[in-house]
């Protein structure tokens, strides 16, 4: 789209918020429809105190656990669609669930620890750190938060695309818990148990367990004639909650977590002009399917195991100094252990297979001072983060020398040390009129070693160090209780680092530079029709710079390729996004839904990408930015006999988008339309569902990669890999 019809198109939505403004007073005292009930107020901790999101001057969506499970998503990739411009994936390159999130277009795609998140993932105040394993399970949530935009005051670190905010609930110091088992097609087992108990009056335990196991993979493997995609999922937790005092609250996680599975298969999606498909004939038969014809066949050999373990401790001190200052310190640690042989050609051959294992740790300490004044409110403290991961990676390479399959061993080590100091207050001008100012200034250094490698000599780490302010500036006029408008400037900052799947010597050697995003926003928040209507919208654009774009280019040894980092020079996103949540006047029925739309293009992009030395690239569309998504579920509950029943339906739509850097047709995704459903029935402690997902059968790619540069020409092969085909199953509950 030109920019002319992009700022059309956002000057149209920003008189439609005005014109909805303008009335809301008006509807909000006129409007005397009947209805069911009115809404209840959302408290969220998106700024990391309690509020109302009605409050907030920016853009969140937020789910309760009701929500959540009525939903029946078994991790944080099954509710993309409570969010508009957001899209979750799993990328297959890994175990453990590889993230690759893209929110407003902005997003990672890489199973490569050296790549820092762009939209980070913060479990129970505790930012991950890497993709792998960033796909949460759901279990015993309270509350899961998505902040659009850059979020660089309190969160900060590398969110410069927004932050998934999940809060897992408390222990109730009494004894009770739930038990949740289901099973569903290709042999899914799952069983979910949680036990709540008091030890004394002011310390209380929450223990958690579940096993999920799919005996049967959805993946039909003719290279072998065997099902693939088979998993394995345990999680253990205790969670202790210590009140010594009525002010002070101590708490203490542990969660350990082991998957146990087939490698994700991947398929090779060749065209003429690709190496694979030339030399050795494996091309696809047209641009829609891969080269065994099929999304759900593939042609893998070799070893087919991998495994993920996890643990993660958190430990926290809250304490209400006063009725107006709270001081909370939060510290983190999380390590996790994979191991993988990855089939990445996707053919009956050893073409291009490796072995990855891998040990990554990570810590985090914050340390905050909340206050709350009649007219001031404002947080400020303090972060550091340091991480180090270390990959045994032996490649094995059959298509460079005849008859010859080659092992080429590299082992990669790099180290991550943040600190970060923050601020963020508001400050009540009127009764109506509110001022926030923010900020957050980032340290980062970040080193890396490559040793073991026939083709690349380090015999001592490369290091680099990057700095940074973020500021942030908001406005909020809020006339009435149902209404408030806002205007917001935020700012965004992501580290530079090191290539950490490098075959040259300049490319293990040479790092690449961080990327900022401004965002302007103006958006309202409002309830409509005596709080029966939640209307949220915003209208943003965001200035991109020095855009961070992974990728994989062809070299003349080792394995031929490499992933390396070009920074596009700038890059502009427009925006229009809407939330609502209805009540209609008809008792029992719920509606909710939202709408996106996305208009983002590069400015300025220079940079040798394979497509014949330095290009330009600015014709491009962005990865993962569809132009369009939305979503609308209906849940409908009424009494049946003794119990309560009620049904949901859910779709969402994703617009046709693009998977690789270089937009490869092969690997393209049309617009999808995701269809879940649910029935339900309670009955004192009893809850009996049945459930589906992709009840429509979409099989959109998850993951498009070109490996060795522009496909085609000058490229190895393109991989993808579809997502989960139709599932459904029975669900018991037990509460007590």
């Amino acid at each position: 789209m030109s920019k002319l019809k992009a700022q059309a198109t956002l000057g149209a939505a920003i008189s439609l918020l005005m014109t909805v403004g303008a009335g809301t007073g008006a509807v909000a005292q006129e409007q005397q429809a009947a209805r069911a009930g009115v809404l209840d107020e959302v408290i969220v901790t998106a700024r990391k105190r309690e509020e109302s999101l009605q409050d907030m001057g920016m853009s969140v969506s937020a789910l309760d656990a009701t929500e959540i499970e009525d939903s029946f998503a078994r991790d944080i990739s099954d509710l993309a669609s409570m969010s508009p411009n957001l899209i979750i994936d799993d990328t297959s390159q890994g175990p453990g669930g590889v993230a690759a999130i893209f929110m407003r277009g902005i997003g990672v795609a890489e199973v490569e620890s050296s790549f820092d998140p762009a939209v980070g993932v913060v479990v129970d105040g505790v930012f991950l750190g890497k993709q792998s394993g960033s796909i949460t399970k759901l279990l015993d949530i309270e509350r899961i938060e998505v902040l659009r935009g850059p979020q660089g005051t309190l969160f900060g670190r590398n969110s410069i695309g927004g932050v998934i905010n999940i809060t897992r609930a408390q222990p109730t110091g009494e004894l009770g818990g739930t038990v949740r088992g289901s099973y569903g097609n290709y042999d899914r087992f799952e069983l979910d148990g949680m036990l709540n108990f008091g030890v004394t009056d002011d310390f209380a335990v929450k223990l958690t367990a579940s096993r999920h196991d799919r005996g049967k993979g959805w993946f039909y493997n003719a290279a072998t004639d065997t099902r693939d995609g088979e998993e394995e999922y345990i999680m253990l937790g205790a969670h202790f909650l210590w009140t010594p005092s009525d002010d002070i609250d101590i708490e203490y996680r542990y969660t350990r977590e082991e998957y146990d599975q087939d490698t994700p298969p991947l398929l090779n999606v060749a065209q003429p002009g690709q190496l694979f498909c030339d030399a050795f004939g494996y091309c696809s038969p047209d641009l829609n399917s891969p080269i065994s014809g099929d999304r759900y066949t593939v042609l893998q050999n070799g070893p087919n195991d991998a495994s993920f373990d996890a643990d993660t401790h958190i430990f926290s001190i809250s304490w209400d100094m006063s009725d107006d200052y709270a001081l909370d310190y939060l510290f983190g640690y999380r390590r996790t252990d994979e191991e993988v042989f990855q089939d990445f050609d996707g053919t009956p051959e050893t073409l291009f297979e490796t072995s990855r294992p891998e040990i990554f740790h990570q810590r985090s300490h914050e340390l905050r001072l909340t206050a709350n004044h009649d007219r001031l409110n404002y947080t400020v403290g303090a972060y550091i983060f340091d991480s180090e991961y270390t990959i045994d990676l032996i490649s094995f390479i059959g298509f460079a020398v005849p008859d010859v399959v080659l092992d080429i061993p590299q082992t990669a080590n790099q180290k991550t040390e943040s600190w970060a100091l923050f601020f963020e207050a508001d400050y009540q001008l009127t009764d109506d009129w509110t001022f926030t100012l923010g900020g957050r200034y980032s340290d980062d250094k970040k080193s890396a070693q490559i040793t073991n490698d026939p083709f690349i000599n380090q015999p001592t780490p490369v290091s680099e160090s990057w700095s940074e302010f973020t500021p942030k500036i908001g406005l909020q006029w809020a006339p009435a209780d149902e209404f408030m408008v806002y205007g917001l400037y935020s700012t965004g900052y992501r580290a530079g680092g090191f290539n950490g799947r490098p075959t040259t010597q300049e490319a293990a050697d040479l790092p690449y530079d961080p990327e900022t995003v401004k965002n302007y926003e103006l958006g309202i928040k409002s309830e409509l029709f005596e709080r029966s209507l939640r209307l949220n919208a915003a209208v943003f654009r965001m200035d991109y710079d020095d855009k961070q774009e992974e990728q994989s280019v062809s070299v003349e040894v080792g394995t031929g390729q490499q992933t390396v980092v070009a920074n596009a020079a700038s890059a502009t996103i427009w925006g229009v996004e809407l939330d609502f949540l209805y009540l209609p006047p008809v008792e029992g029925l719920t509606i909710r839904g939202n709408i996106g739309w996305l208009d983002a293009s590069y400015d300025d992009f220079l940079a040798d990408i394979g497509r014949g030395g330095v290009t330009d690239n600015t014709d491009l569309d962005f990865r993962r930015a569809p132009t369009w998504t939305g979503s609308l579920s209906t849940r409908y509950e009424w009494q049946a006999g003794q119990g309560t029943m009620w049904a949901r339906a859910g779709w969402r739509y994703i617009g046709s988008h693009e998977m690789t850097l270089a937009n490869s047709p092969q690997s393209s995704n049309s617009s999808q339309s995701l269809v879940d459903a649910s029935i339900n029935y309670r009955i004192d402690n009893w809850q009996l569902s049945l459930y589906g997902r992709n009840l429509l059968k979409e099989d959109g790619y998850m993951i498009g990669f070109d490996v060795g540069g522009v496909a085609p020409p000058g490229s190895l092969w393109t991989y993808t890999a579809p997502r989960a085909p139709r599932t459904y199953g029975l669900q018991v509950t037990f509460d007590f």
